[in-house]
């Protein structure tokens, strides 16, 4: 039988490997220990001030807040634009309970309309519980009654006030003021683009058209901020730091509400345009284009039904005449293509012409027909701008020739902007041979010459365009730019502006200036004068052109017959006037749209709109509701 070996622990070995392993763990640890102190210096010291920060972050957040937007005034310091208080009825969800119950009874207690509740569910979807949500923006001052005496009905609900933009004129102003409307993404892409969208960070509303518009950035003023401190849960905690916004700063324009509601009268139930400006200058007193509509329907968000009323409307009152509106300037430039003929020694002052019943150019049978059946006679300019004798122009233009006529009506603004401060502006046409051929890939002809002599053919242009060209007649050639601003809150008035020194068409002769302004003086003083009975008795002296635009062609044996026309094919009646004679205030320029001749017509509204600016009887001007009037003009 063998013996059983009995093997022996050798402690010194185990010891040894016990040792090793330990000290491993012992290093291992002390690695460790350096990579925790190692990341703990790092956050601590290294960046103590990239945490901080990013803490700082977590915990104070800057709020955006909105400046005031400036107020609009007219000339006398009516007010045009305001910003009033609209009152919103919010729901903090958290504090409601079942909203879905608070707002069904909401809704029945104010009688708010269909899809309040769809839309005021959805948006607390988006928001946090403990953050107001509106349910209804537009609140009636009965509305807020009512709801303040229930209020303690309704935990969590209150009612806000907030500042949007109000015009108490209504459509008086619309398209010399514009509107403002809710910044879409077309507004921030431009903005960001511009390097404006902090600025716009807690403002809703933007400038969409007109003076609004092109005064967004005087208007719209300075964003503030406040630092606030939250909880973990985003809720404010208190305010730590608050920069108060620059307001917008309030603006001056040179319009005359008194005047610009008178124009509003004059055109009331007619399509067309009325422009009144003074001449020395460019400041525009009245700027009426007919239909208009309210731009409050915009400011709050306008209905898709509302909208789609002004988009099909065959009276287009979406569209800005004063600016926007092209017509053919008919007879209105024949005393600015006098200047032209004399100035190029086309004809003298002295110089005769026979005006019969028809026109042809030397070596055709076409007959152009003057308006009158019989002609005129003998025609001297001045007598030819008296009785608008189609023929003698006719004749004029065929000799110039389209080149010169297209440079110097160039100068007196056709074809150009006239550079009025609103951007809704078209340009128009002056033709010349380069606009026909690249237009209609056809030469000039002859034939095209002699209806451009009397403003009709191609030729279009804006009642902005025609002001701004009859005030360059009175003016002796110098330019002048149309523009509403009078001045802001701290810039100086433009009033005291010294005469534009540009020339805008330099003559030979001072005196053909003349002649083609008492050409004006005749046809509303003289014995012949189209606008003689329009302005019958007016103790004021004022000098002016009438002008019959067609609107469709006649052919040859033709007789015009506007009842025989749908009111859309009747001429347009155009008037061009400025007063008083000698030292003139203002240069009016109006159309009626198919309303006929230009005299019979156009010529009485022009009178009218003198009779308010220079007579200013009580009748003639509406009155304006003292609150509207600021406190320091009421004693101008």
């Amino acid at each position: 039988m063998l013996k059983q070996r009995v093997q022996m622990r050798d402690h010194s070995a185990e010891g040894g490997l016990f040792f090793r392993r330990t000290l491993v763990a012992y290093i291992g640890m002390v690695i460790l220990m350096l990579v925790l102190f190692g990341n703990l210096y790092y956050l601590q010291v290294e960046a103590y001030d990239t945490y901080q920060t990013r803490s700082n972050d977590n915990r104070i957040r800057v709020v955006p807040v909105a400046p005031t937007r400036g107020l609009i005034y007219d000339a006398n310091g009516v007010l045009l634009a305001e910003n009033r208080p609209v009152y919103s009825l919010e729901i903090i969800p958290e504090e409601a309970g079942d909203i879905d119950k608070m707002a069904d009874e909401l809704i029945t207690l104010l009688e708010l309309p269909e899809g309040t509740k769809e839309k005021f569910l959805a948006e607390t979807k988006r928001q946090r519980r403990f953050k107001p949500v509106p349910l209804y923006e537009k609140l009636t001052e009965k509305q807020v009654a009512l709801f303040s005496v229930n209020q303690h009905r309704y935990p969590g609900a209150s009612i806000e006030a907030y500042l949007k933009r109000y015009y108490p004129f209504g459509d008086t102003l619309t398209h010399a003021l514009g509107y403002v409307a809710k910044i879409n993404a077309r507004d921030v892409e431009r903005l960001d683009g511009e390097g404006k969208l902090s600025n716009y960070a807690a403002t809703k509303d933007i400038g969409k058209q007109g003076v609004e518009k092109y005064y967004e950035e005087v208007l719209h003023g300075v964003a503030g901020y406040q630092e606030v401190e939250v909880n973990n849960r985003g809720r404010v905690v208190r305010t730590l730091k608050f920069q108060p916004p620059e307001p917008g700063k309030d603006i001056y324009l040179n319009i005359d509400i008194r005047l610009q509601l008178r124009a509003q009268q004059l055109l009331a139930g007619r399509r067309g345009a009325i422009v009144m400006m003074e001449p020395k200058t460019g400041a525009i007193l009245a700027m009426e284009s007919s239909p208009s509509y309210d731009p409050n329907l915009f400011v709050t968000g306008i209905s898709t039904a509302n909208y789609s009323g002004l988009l099909n409307d065959p009276a287009r009152p979406l569209v800005n005449r004063t600016t926007q509106g092209i017509y053919a300037p008919a007879s209105t430039v024949k005393p600015l293509m006098s200047v032209m003929g004399l100035n190029e020694g086309a004809i003298t002052p002295g110089y005769r012409y026979f005006g019969g019943p028809t026109y042809s150019i030397p070596g055709t049978t076409k007959k152009f027909r003057d308006w009158k059946k019989w002609g005129h006679g003998w025609l001297d300019v001045y007598r030819a701008i008296e009785v608008s004798a189609d023929t003698y122009f006719y004749d004029l233009a065929y000799r110039v020739g389209i080149d010169r006529i297209n440079e110097y009506m160039t100068k007196f603004g056709f074809g150009q902007y006239s550079g009025v401060d609103i951007y809704e502006e078209t340009r128009g046409v002056m033709p010349s041979r380069e606009w026909k051929r690249k237009r209609w890939r056809q030469p000039w002809y002859q034939g095209d010459t002699i209806s451009i002599g009397i403003g009709q053919g191609y030729w279009s242009a804006t009642p902005m365009q025609l002001a701004r060209a009859i005030s360059i007649l009175t003016q002796n050639g110098h330019d002048v730019t149309p523009h509403l601003l009078k001045r802001t809150t701290t810039a100086t008035s433009s009033e005291d502006a010294p005469l534009n020194p540009n020339i805008a068409l330099q003559v030979k002769d001072a005196n053909y200036w003349k002649v083609a302004r008492e050409g004006m003086w005749r046809v509303i003083n003289g014995h012949e004068g189209t606008g003689r009975k329009a302005f019958a008795k007016t103790p004021y002296v004022a000098a002016g052109k009438s002008g019959t635009a067609q609107v469709i062609g006649m052919k040859e044996n033709q007789t015009y017959n506007a009842k025989a026309l749908k009111e859309e094919h009747r001429d347009n009646a155009l008037f061009v006037s400025f007063a008083p004679y000698e030292d003139p205030k203002a240069v009016i320029a109006l159309v009626l749209e198919n309303a006929g001749g230009g005299s019979t017509n156009a010529a009485p509204v022009a009178r009218a709109m003198f009779d308010a600016l220079l007579l200013q009887p009580d009748s003639q001007l509406p009155p304006i509701p003292p609150h509207l009037v600021k406190p320091e003009a009421r004693h101008e």
